[in-house]
Parts: C-alpha cells; structure tokens; sequence
C-alpha cells in the first residue's frame, strides 16, 4: 500500500485589516523580545515568518473573509504596533498560511515545542560574519537590541582557537570554561592549556585563566598603577582583558614584563632627576627599599611651609563648613547621605592642606640624601632629609678661657656621634680631632691654678658616678626620664655616646626578608608613629631632655614603649639557637594579645603556601574549612594547589603553627625553688626575684578580648 503523500497548506497575502488576534494562542506569560524591539526589527528587514491563521467563519460554517491568527501574535502585534505608528498601511498584505484541519490551540503549541534553539556558538559566529562583513560592534548592537558589550562578549567567544569551539560545540566544553579562554589570543597558548587540562580530573574556569595568565602583570601591581596602563600601550604593550569577569579583573593583565619594567625604570629615574636638582647630596633610586633601610642614619627635621593667604582662608572656610555640617540634624536620609558625602570630602580637603611639603636648611640639604622609590598602591614616594654618618659635620670642641670643662658640639648643630672628652685646654680657641691630656705640659714652678691630674679627675668622677647611681635608684620618675632620654638618642638621632646612661638597646636587622615587608600592616604603622615622634622630638640631646621633661606622664610612656619595641627579637635564627629569648617572646606575645591574623598576615602563595609540600597545603585548608573543599584540590598541581588554596583561605583567620598564639606554659615549682636557691633576694621586688605570682596568659576568650582591645 503505497504511502499518502504529503500535502502543504495554501499560503495568501491578506489584508492586516482582515486578521485578528486569536486567543488560542498558547504563549500567555511574556517573554524574550519585546513587542517595540520586534516591530523595529520587521521595519528594519520586514516579515521573515509568515503568519499562521484560520479563516473566521459564521453561524452556516462559511468564511466571513476575516482570519484569526493563533501561531505568530507576537508578530501580529508587531504589526499592529506599525500600523498605529502609521509606519504601515493597515491594508497592507500579510502572508500567511491558512490551515483549516485540525486545532488552533494544536498549531499554536506545536509551534513554539518544535522549535529549536539557536546554538549559541552560532550566535558567536553570526555575529562575527557580520562584522567581517562590515559592520560594526555598535550597529550589529544596535539591530538586535543588545548593548555593545555583549557584542564584545560574542565575538570575544567566536575568536577562540577552532579547535576549542569544535570541543564546545561537541559539548566536551562547557560555556564557562570557553569564557575563561577568552582572556589570551593566543590560539596555540590555549590549545596547550585545554590539552593540559583535559588529564585533570577538574578543569575549572579559575585554573584556565590562571594558566593563561602566568607571567603576565596584573594591572592592579603596583608597577602598573605607577606607570599607568595608558602609557605602557602606548609605548607598545598588550593588556589582556577578561570581558567576562571586568569586576574581577583587576583591570587586566599586562603580557610585557621586561617593557613595564623598563618604564619604571625610566620614569623613577625622570623622578629622581627632578629631586637631584633640590641639591641633595645623594639619590637613591628603587622600586622598593627592605624595610629598616633607613636605620642606622640621621633623619633631618624640616619646616612645612606656611600655608598662603588663600589657602588660609580656604582651610578656615572648609572647616567652619565642617563644624557646620557636624553640628547639623538632617530629617531625611538622602540629606542625611548628602552630608556624610559631604564631610567625607572636606575631611580630604582638610588633609590636603595640612599635609604641607617639608623646607630644610641648605647646609642641611648639601649633607644629606633621599630615598625614591614605589609605594605599595603605586605612588611614587620620595623620603627626604637622610644624613649618613660619614657625611654628617664634623666635631668641634669648644674651649673656654681657665680650663673649664668644654662641651663636644657637631658643627652646624648636626647630630653625629660624639665621645665625650673630660679635658681641659688653655685658652677659647676652637679645635678639632683629639684633645691633648690635661696637664701635660704644665711645669710645678707655673703660678696661679693648673689643670687638676688625669688620675684625680677619674677618682672624683668615681665618687660622683656612684652617688648618682644611688641618687638615681631613689628616683624612679627621674630614672625612666633618663633611661627614655637614652633610648630616644639611639633611636631617632643615633647619638647613644651624648647620654652619661650606657643604657644599649640593640635593633635586629632582618637579613632575611618576607616579599613586601615594608608593605605590610605592622612596618606600616611603625613607621606612622614614628614619623609622627620624629617631628615632636628636637635632635640635640639638651633641648630633648628638656622636651621629655615636659611631657606629661602618658606621653613619655608610650614614647618609651615605642622606643623599647625596637629592641624585640624574635626571629628564628638557624646559627643563634636561642630557646629561652624565643620563649621569652612567647610570653611576651601572650602578654600583649597578640593576633597575627588580626595584624594582618594572611596565608598567600608567596608567603606561605608555595614553599610548603602538599600535604601542609591540605591539611591548612582542611583546618581552615573542613576535608570537603581539601579533596577539590587534592588532584591539582602544587603551584595550582596553592593558588587555589589562597583563595579558599582568605578571609579565614588561619595560620600556622609558628605564628599561633603560644599555649599558656605548666608551672614548674622546682624551677621556682631552683632560682631562689641561686640567689634570690628577699629584700628586692617579686616581679624581679620572680617569687611573685607568674603572670596569666589567660584562656583564648581573654585573649581574644585583648587583642581586640
């Protein structure tokens, strides 16, 4: 029996006057395309699809000559959208299949579950034939109602390696991972990646972009933001760019090492010109110093210049504004955002022009030199005012007339160390180098006063230095304003030998050095503070002692705790093994609450986790998180593991065992008895024989409140 064949329903242009909308159309919920978008694009390209309709027929069953359209109202809106618009003539004809078997609500259905979507690869490749075909990003944007970065994102996609979208088109790939390839252009760089990838078991968007990516700048690096992505294009290099994740991005990746290194280099030098030509002695230049550079030499101290008449009546007009706004009680809480955006920028202006360039004195300049380099967020940073001690004046000794004791002055007030010189010369003359021992060329027969014997002159300074000593421990305040005023000379002027109080506080320099270490949260903050004590603080040793006189209690003792702070040492040291100063510095941190998570250290690739096996990688990650997220990244490479790992750990508070809070230490009564047995002093403090009670780390709770506090 032979097969029916198939028959095709009749297709006629009827008048738009004719047709009406059927309601057994199923599409109900609107969706995709909206009716003005679909209008514009009939009157840009006209009807592509002709409208499926049935003739409308009367109580005797014959055709009234108006059809319904129950598959295409969309488009029968669209149209009627024209003709409203008078875009479109109403008569004008429409083609149109006419079906009579059959249900609407059937055709209707069928129309919209038949239909296949379109593949996304072949959207990517449309619109890429479209622009080769001239067309651009805009006006492909533009006719399909799209905005241009989507365009960007398409063609961004169509661009990848052929052989990558054969592997998504095959569904080997999946969409996410074809967005991550977009980052590089290099269709070999990511042929090589999805093959090294295809062995993992996991192939995660986040490790296609990481390989795609390695040895590239991000554009957050602070080289980058100090060069400017700007200029490094214009001088020729590539950025590649996420346009999938630009939130994420950082602004890009910069694929030219060596040339942003050499624009560094050139425009640090082009800084460093500019201040050479201030008359500085020396300019160093780098793009970072080791933190503690600067240790070790004399820092000059500078007037800020005086605000002008203008900027004086600015200051005094924003802050009156400031005391204003403060003052103020706004009702709504737009007003009340406007105020606080509003305070925010005065607050800035405020800084602006406090924060006033430092003047120093041309003598001073010609001994001293500074430092330029990058600070961590990219600016470039200048430290001025920096004496070497080979370069600071030389010692004058200042002889008065009768023999009298002289006092050991640096020329032009500079701050050098001095050795103190009890001698005693003849005459006012003015001499330097070593001074000739008192009383050597005196003759018995010479009349009138000579210059008292050496060996007498160091007996009663024998005398006088113990009274002083005795005097001295029956003065606790005095002796702290002394013990203060010795640890300021070393510490800001680096003049210990100007202080009678042999009183040595070693600062360990750290030969071995963290990746930006300056940057970090602590090196930070020291250098704030002590920025901000240098400029309180005068450099010659008389004038200081009469400044630490009058600071009032508070003062000198956080002056004295910063000053001190530079005499911890707690590094580990493989030549100097030292377990009771580490011990030491154990109670010393439970003593202070200290967190080093709170302090700001993290657990990144280059301080920690790229220098441990894999097996301290996962059990870091399974102690921060749980075994789940550990058994993701079990399979990973070690330098994808650690990359991973940063990023699972961040924000989670862990770190390792050495940088833990100490366990609080067992009593042990035998050491105790042990100690007094060697020589203790009942006469003397418990807190220096140790008989007293041993102070309270305190449990995690305590400690969690001081270091918070």
């Amino acid at each position: 029996m032979a097969m029916p064949k198939i028959v095709l329903n009749a297709s006629r242009d009827i008048p738009f006057n004719k047709l009406v909308l059927s309601q057994a159309n199923v599409r109900k919920v609107k969706a995709g395309v909206s009716i003005e978008e679909l209008a514009e694009d009939i009157a840009r390209r006209t009807l592509l699809h002709s409208l499926a309709v049935r003739p409308v027929l009367d109580a005797e069953g014959a055709e009234t000559g108006v059809f319904e359209v129950p598959v295409g109202g969309r488009r029968f809106r669209a149209l009627e959208l024209l003709v409203k618009q008078k875009r479109m003539s109403k008569t004008q004809p429409v083609p149109c299949v006419v079906r009579t078997a059959g249900l609407a609500e059937e055709d209707s259905l069928a129309e919209n579950v038949q239909r296949a979507p379109l593949h996304p690869l072949d959207q990517f490749r449309a619109f890429q034939t479209l622009r080769e075909a001239g067309l651009g990003e805009e006006e492909i944007a533009a006719r399909f109602f799209v905005a241009p970065a989507v365009v960007k994102q398409r063609l961004k996609l169509a661009a990848v390696a052929p052989a990558l979208l054969d592997a998504y088109a095959e569904d080997r790939m999946t969409l996410e991972q074809l967005m991550a390839f977009t980052v590089s252009g290099d269709h070999a760089r990511q042929e090589q990646v999805w093959e090294a990838l295809s062995r993992a078991y996991r192939r995660e968007p986040y490790q296609i972009r990481r390989l795609l990516t390695e040895g590239a700048v991000r554009a957050s690096d602070k080289r980058a933001l100090f060069v400017g992505v700007e200029a490094y294009e214009a001088a020729g290099g590539a950025v590649m760019r996420d346009l999938f994740q630009l939130q994420h991005d950082d602004g890009g990746w910069l694929q030219d090492p060596a040339l942003l290194d050499r624009l560094v280099a050139e425009k640090l030098e082009a800084e460093a010109a500019t201040v050479r030509a201030e008359g500085w002695t020396w300019v160093e230049v780098a793009l970072a110093f080791p933190y503690g550079h600067s240790r070790g030499l004399r820092r000059l101290t500078g007037e800020p210049v005086p605000l002008s008449e203008a900027e004086q009546a600015t200051y005094d007009a924003l802050h009156a504004e400031y005391e204003r706004l403060e003052g103020s009680e706004p009702a709504q809480a737009e007003e009340l955002d406007a105020v606080a955006r509003r305070l925010a920028e005065i607050d800035t202006e405020l800084r602006a022009l406090e924060e006033r360039p430092l003047v120093y004195e041309t003598a001073e300049v010609a001994r001293a030199g500074v430092f330029v380099s990058v600070d961590v967020e990219g600016g470039l940073q200048v430290d001025r005012g920096y004496v070497r001690p080979e370069d600071d004046a030389p010692v004058e000794l200042v002889v008065p007339a009768g023999g009298e004791e002289t006092s050991a002055v640096p020329a032009g007030g500079g701050g050098g160390a001095v050795a103190a010189q009890p001698a005693a010369i003849a005459g006012g003359a003015s001499v330097s180098g070593p001074v000739p021992v008192a009383g050597a060329a005196a003759s018995e027969d010479d009349e009138g006063l000579r210059p008292l014997p050496e060996r007498l002159l160091i007996e009663l300074s024998v005398h006088r230095t113990l009274a002083l000593r005795d005097a001295l421990a029956n003065d606790p305040d005095t002796a702290f304003l002394a013990a203060l005023h010795a640890l300021c000379l070393r510490t800001f002027t680096q003049r210990p030998g100007a202080s009678c109080l042999e009183l040595e506080l070693k600062s360990a320099g750290f030969g071995v050095q963290p990746p930006d270490l300056a940057a970090s949260a602590a090196a930070r903050a020291i250098d704030a503070r002590h920025r901000a004590w240098s400029a309180q603080l005068p450099s010659e040793p008389a004038a200081l002692w009469e400044a630490l006189v009058g600071f009032d209690g508070d003062s000198r003792a956080a002056l004295f705790a910063h000053c001190v702070s530079f005499g911890v040492n707690a590094v580990h040291e493989p030549w100097n093994r030292a377990p009771q100063r580490a011990a030491h510095a154990d109670l010393l941190a439970g003593a202070v609450g200290l967190d080093m998570a709170a302090a700001g250290w993290t657990a990144t690739v280059d301080s920690y986790l790229g220098r441990v096996p894999k097996a301290r990688i996962l059990e870091a990650v399974r102690e921060a998180r749980g075994p789940e997220p550990a058994q993701l990244i079990d399979h990973l490479r070690k330098p994808d593991m650690a990359k991973e790992a940063e990023r699972l750990l961040a924000g989670s508070g862990w770190l390792p065992e050495p940088l833990r809070r100490p366990l609080e230490p067992a009593v042990d009564g035998d050491a105790g008895a042990e100690g007094d047995a060697e020589g203790g002093d009942a006469s003397l403090p418990a807190f220096l024989t140790g008989d007293g009670e041993s102070p309270d780390a305190g449990d995690d709770a305590d400690r969690t409140e001081a270091a918070a506090a």
